[in-house]
Order: structure tokens, then C-alpha cells, then sequence
């Protein structure tokens, strides 16, 4: 693009060619890329949707000719342990490359991960320098545990602080609440089937449960009686859809799958793609077993190749009466963190966010991403329908100090700051609904 007006292709399609080792004729689905300079050699950095290690460098110093030079997984230096964080999910999502006392920093944002902080002044021999952990109960929300979603980050202008945007599009957590049995009053979390009735704010269900082992095609189950009419289904052997064919078979009303031993099982809570006719849920391997009651005392559980642990109850074992529903937990926020700590110092969210009266029929109120500003502790927040944001923080602590949506509403996705060769300091903020809209802030 030296000449913006003729623009020249150079390569497309490039990339990380392999899966788990096995070579292919076409490159890795690439979701976010950043580019930096060390010298007079140029790098850029993709995350791999594909496979782990998910991190992939490749040198660009020859454009026409990009070279995979190193492939990182970061999942043992940033995942918390099974369960602290809704989902467990735990990939690359976003990343930035900033050169910070004589060395470059990559900030990375990895989910359920949080954000990760690794030395890439030698890109080949990169190392880890810090990470963040999600607290035990989200502050923001502290019934719950942390949502997770580490989606994006800057640092600020002198480097002592980053801020990071969660992001966060379901306002509400599906949970099975205990009614009796000897975990009465626990409140289990639970993901749900992706192509099954979803339990939702005006959507619930209650009765008491029933296991029915690994509810396989060809295999028998017990049958639900009239105050029985939940299947509690251990993961493994054969696939979510046809598990929760066979219940709904049964006569049963919903299923709940609780997970396996062995890798991302136990505490693991995972997308659960099924289809069915019946309500599914999928929780933690613990909260399965507190659901058909049985004791924790000596449970053990392995979540590694061995895939050893506690012998699940037996088929047509009888558990608590369970009420499956769904409970506000607020949309995705902001966070400052100290950038030598990695300390979570304050957090920011729009109040309409945190309030369950928004939580339906004024779009999407969750953050989505941050630029911070060269020359001012500001920084500016693309927040969908909450429009355009800005927050200072010399105080360490975030402080809303300015704010634009227009009659009618916003959408902004994008956030990014642009300084003109006139000197010109300019807020670049996309809309998905309207296109890009350019401002400029002034206190």
C-alpha cells in the first residue's frame, strides 16, 4: 500500500499448515492477527483456530514470503483450575505487541484463560513473563463465578497498567438448583444443548432426577416415573445428540449430562453441541455426582490421559429434585490491572449492564474492545448499544468521563485512536449497523 490508490497483493492464504502435525494444502482459519517491527525484521503473530499451540509467529521481513517461525501453547501458564470460571474455555483470542523498556511485550488475551503477558523480543525463544487469574467469585456479580472471556487488551501510554475488555453477549446463567437431598439450596452451573429447548428467563423446569448411566443407542435405561422426570447422563461412549434421543425415547422431560474422567472432563464445562427435543444441560462431573447425592468424601477425578477417578453412581440411582433455570449474571465489563503485578485493580461496566430490567430488548450492552490513548490516561470502549465510552484512570480507578450514542442507537464493534500528520487526534469507532463514525474527544 505505498501507493493507497494501486494497491498490491503480496501473498493471501498463508499460515500455520498443520493440524496436530498432519500437513494440508490449506492454511489454519486465522481470527486475529497483529504486526510488529524489531529492527529491521517484521513479525506477525495469528492466533490458530485449528489446533494447539494455538500462538503462531511467522517473520514477514520479506512480505512475499512469510515463514512460520514458532508455535506457542500458553493453556498450563494461564488456565485456573476446572470449574473457577464459567466455561473453561481456554484459547487465543486477541493479542497486541507493544516494545516496553527495551523489549517487546506481547499482551494476549486468552478467555477463560485471562491475559497473559510473554517476552517476544526473540519471537523463536519467546518466554512467559506474568498472567492474570479471575477471582473466586466475579466482582462484579459475587453469587457467581467469574465469567471469564478475556477478549482483548492495551496497555496504557507509561505501560504501568492495561486494560481489558471481557466480553460477554449472554446476560444470564443457566444453573440447576438443588431443592433437596443433601446439597439442598447448591446452585450447579450448567452450559446447554446448542440445538435443544433452551432454558431461559421465561423458561424453567423442575423435578426430581434419575440416573440412567450412559443412555447409549441400543442400550437399557431405567424408566422416569411421575416424580422423576429428569435423566442424569454420564458423558462418554457415544454423542450428546443420541444420548438425549434415548431419554427422550424414555418418556423422560429433560437430561442433565454431568462430564466424564479423562481429557477436558471432570470439572470441565463445555459447549455441548446437540440436538433434541427435550431441554439438555451439561455440568461439572462433581455436580453431577451431588445431584444423584452421592458423597464427595473420597472422590477423586482425573482429567489426564490415565482418565481415573470416582465409579460414577449406578443407573437408576435416585437424586435430588432439581429447578433448572436461568439467573441474570450481567454482560461482559472492563478491567484495569497493573501491568507488573497483573493485579485486577478496578473494574468498569455501564449500569444498564448490571441490571436484569436491561437484560432483554436493548441489544447487546457487553463491551467488545479498547484503545487507549497515546498522550492521556484515557481510554476508549467500543460497548455495542452502549455506544461509544470514555474512561480515565490516573486515579487508578476507572471513571467514566464521556459518552456518545445517537438518537437511534449505535452498534460499535471497533475502537482505535488515530493522530493525523496535522496533528490531529482522532476515535475511529466502527458500527455494525452504520459504518464507521470518526471522532474527537475533548473534557
Amino acid at each position: 500500500v505505498t501507493n493507497p490508490l494501486k494497491p498490491k497483493k503480496l501473498i493471501e492464504g498463508f499460515g500455520d499448515t498443520t493440524v496436530r502435525g498432519q500437513s494440508q494444502r490449506h492454511a489454519n482459519q486465522v481470527h486475529s492477527a497483529f504486526g510488529w517491527q524489531e529492527g529491521r525484521r517484521a513479525f506477525v503473530v495469528m492466533n490458530d483456530d485449528e489446533e494447539y499451540p494455538d500462538v503462531d509467529i511467522l517473520e514477514i521481513t520479506n512480505p512475499s514470503k512469510p515463514k512460520l517461525i514458532a508455535e506457542y501453547d500458553l493453556r498450563t501458564h494461564s488456565e485456573q483450575a476446572r470449574g473457577a470460571v464459567n466455561g473453561d474455555a481456554v484459547f487465543l483470542h486477541d493479542m497486541v505487541v507493544k516494545k516496553i523498556d527495551g523489549r517487546q511485550i506481547m499482551l494476549l488475551s486468552y478467555w477463560d484463560g485471562g491475559y497473559i503477558q510473554m517476552d517476544v523480543t526473540d519471537p523463536a525463544n519467546a518466554t512467559v513473563v506474568g498472567d492474570t487469574d479471575y477471582a473466586a467469585t466475579d466482582p462484579l456479580q459475587p453469587t457467581f463465578t467469574p465469567e471469564g472471556n478475556a477478549h482483548q487488551a492495551e496497555f496504557t501510554r507509561d505501560n504501568q497498567h492495561f486494560i481489558a475488555t471481557d466480553e460477554d453477549f449472554d446476560p444470564y446463567r443457566v444453573t440447576a438448583t438443588l431443592v433437596d437431598g443433601p446439597y439442598a439450596g447448591r446452585r450447579a452451573t450448567a452450559t446447554q444443548g446448542s440445538g435443544t429447548p433452551q432454558i431461559d428467563e421465561q423458561t424453567d423446569l423442575s423435578g426430581g432426577t434419575r440416573a440412567v448411566g450412559l443412555a447409549c443407542p441400543g442400550g437399557m435405561i431405567p424408566a422416569p416415573d411421575s416424580t422423576h422426570t429428569i435423566a442424569v447422563i454420564e458423558r462418554g461412549v457415544c454423542d450428546f445428540t443420541a444420548k438425549i434421543a434415548t431419554v427422550e425415547e424414555a418418556g423422560y422431560d429433560a437430561a442433565i449430562v454431568f462430564n466424564r474422567t479423562g481429557v477436558d472432563g471432570c470439572e470441565a464445562l463445555i459447549n455441548m453441541l446437540a440436538d433434541g427435543g427435550i431441554p439438555a444441560l451439561f455440568v461439572s462431573r462433581t455436580d453431577g455426582f451431588r445431584i444423584l447425592g452421592a458423597s464427595l468424601h473420597d472422590y477423586t477425578c482425573s482429567d489426564g490421559e490415565a482418565a481415573s477417578g470416582t465409579t460414577a453412581p449406578a443407573a437408576g440411582t435416585d437424586g435430588a429434585t432439581v429447578d433448572l433455570g436461568a439467573v441474570f449474571d450481567g454482560w461482559g465489563y472492563v478491567h484495569l490491572f497493573d501491568a507488573d503485578t497483573f493485579a485486577d485493580l478496578d473494574q468498569y461496566a455501564i449500569p444498564e449492564s448490571q441490571d436484569p430490567d436491561f437484560a432483554d430488548g436493548f441489544g447487546d450492552l457487553s463491551v467488545h474492545e479498547v484503545a487507549t490513548d497515546p498522550d492521556e490516561d484515557l481510554a476508549y470502549l467500543s460497548y455495542y448499544t452502549g455506544g461509544l465510552r470514555v474512561l480515565e484512570y490516573a486515579s487508578g480507578e476507572l471513571v467514566e468521563v464521556g459518552a456518545f450514542i445517537a438518537e437511534g442507537g449505535n452498534n460499535f464493534w471497533g475502537v482505535e485512536v488515530h493522530k493525523h500528520p496535522n496533528g490531529q487526534k482522532y476515535i475511529l469507532a466502527s458500527d455494525r449497523d452504520s459504518g464507521l463514525w470518526i471522532f474527537q474527544y475533548k473534557p
